[in-house]
């Protein structure tokens, strides 16, 4: 089977969704498809990845992103050549797939990996709620009508698609991990880190922006570090440059200097080490869908403190696998401190998250996926009478 991955952004950027994708790119391979990712970006970036087609696109500053209208003409044939095509962006990349797929009669599967309502309020807060929100309930369900299959990866992602007025069939289907790398890993040295063994070191990993909630994570850290004196936290990641300048101005305002370190990038493969290092995982982004970064500390045998939201909810079970808290900053502030304060709680937790991962090993994930590849190939009916349909293959002849 061919199979196209349609993405608004790719490697070099760095996501939870870039690296969910290459990790199942490359299990769909191991089984014996050609999988092709579709992207905008820098056309003369080279990467060891096979069959990742880029096409040019405006940069949008540096957040990674690059925005563009439509794939060169030899992009545009290879896609058409697909048995499926699955699209993991619904505005940029999400038209495009409706644009050139449904001339050839190829099936479209969407998978809906962002909260777009919180997104908005986090990076256009001057937006009022009641726009966003009506935005996204004109569009969504529409473009969910139009495309074949809608994948939500957690339980709570499908609600929220209900929400937005998302009437047809959702399947849900997790997002997977490759975790053997974790299960094994290997914990750096902390002395080379300037750490002890006796201190308690709470990780975070994932991008430095807006909608991971920092500023909270770093004041409740705070409030825990005043009472523990050998607290730490490490924050593994980059992202835009003037949040991550904020973000480490914050830090000093708080006088965290000699307690919070920052790695900046880090290759993925040095991820399960710097986990296998820890002793919590700490986040309290409440706009994840299927949190990746979570799925990867649990399966690093890490405990997981985090917000009542969708996405961590789905994943992290309350007094089992971590600690969830609304999000009020002195509950979490005071949740945090009694998981670091036991470490026979601490150690508890971790075992059952590591063995609760197994959930989201990529081989399940990747194996459930390729059923609905192969019962939507098996299945497909044309949508011959839908005028839209009609008008967009007519648009799609001026386009050749």
């Amino acid at each position: 089977m061919k199979i196209g991955m349609m993405v608004d952004s790719y490697k070099p950027y760095v996501s939870g969704i870039t690296n969910y994708i290459e990790t199942n790119k490359r299990h769909l391979e191991l089984a014996g498809h050609e999988v092709f990712v579709f992207t905008f970006g820098d056309v003369e970036y080279k990467d060891s990845e096979p069959r990742v087609i880029h096409s040019r696109g405006v940069p949008l500053s540096d957040s990674g992103f690059y925005l563009s209208t439509r794939y060169s003409p030899a992009a545009k044939k290879l896609l058409q050549s697909m048995d499926i095509i699955h699209v993991h962006h619904p505005f940029l990349s999400g038209r495009l797939a409706l644009k050139y797929s449904r001339s050839p009669q190829i099936p479209i599967v969407f998978t809906n990996h962002t909260r777009y309502d919180l997104y908005a309020q986090a990076y256009l807060p001057m937006m009022p709620e009641e726009m966003s929100q009506g935005l996204l309930q004109a569009y969504m369900p529409s473009f969910c009508e139009a495309v074949d299959l809608v994948i939500a990866p957690s339980a709570g992602m499908e609600k929220v698609l209900r929400q937005l007025n998302v009437t047809g069939n959702i399947a849900v289907v997790p997002n997977g991990v490759d975790l053997k790398n974790f299960y094994e890993a290997k914990p750096f040295s902390r002395a080379e880190l300037g750490y002890k063994e006796d201190d308690i070191l709470l990780i975070y990993a994932g991008r430095l922006a807006p909608e991971k909630n920092l500023p909270f994570l770093l004041k409740s850290f705070a409030g825990v570090a005043q009472t523990l004196p050998n607290v730490h936290l490490l924050l593994i990641g980059s992202g835009i440059q003037q949040f991550e300048e904020e973000t480490r101005n914050l830090v000093v305002e708080l006088e965290l200097t000699q307690r919070v370190r920052f790695t900046g990038r880090i290759a993925y493969d040095e991820l399960p080490a710097y986990l296998a290092m820890g002793n919590i995982f700490v986040t309290a982004s409440i706009t994840e869908v299927h949190p990746l970064s979570v799925i990867e500390a649990m399966g690093a045998g890490l405990p997981v403190m985090g917000v009542q939201s969708v996405g961590v909810s789905d994943t992290v079970q309350d007094e089992v696998t971590g600690l969830l808290s609304t999000h009020d900053l002195p509950a979490f502030t005071a949740k945090l401190t009694r998981l670091c304060l036991d470490p026979n709680l601490r150690a508890q937790m971790g075992e059952s998250a590591r063995e609760a991962s197994s959930a989201y090993a990529i081989e399940r994930t990747t194996s459930l996926m390729l059923e609905h590849y192969e019962k939507l190939k098996r299945e497909y009916k044309p949508r011959k009478g839908n005028w839209a349909v009609r008008l967009q293959r007519l648009m799609d002849n001026f386009d050749k």
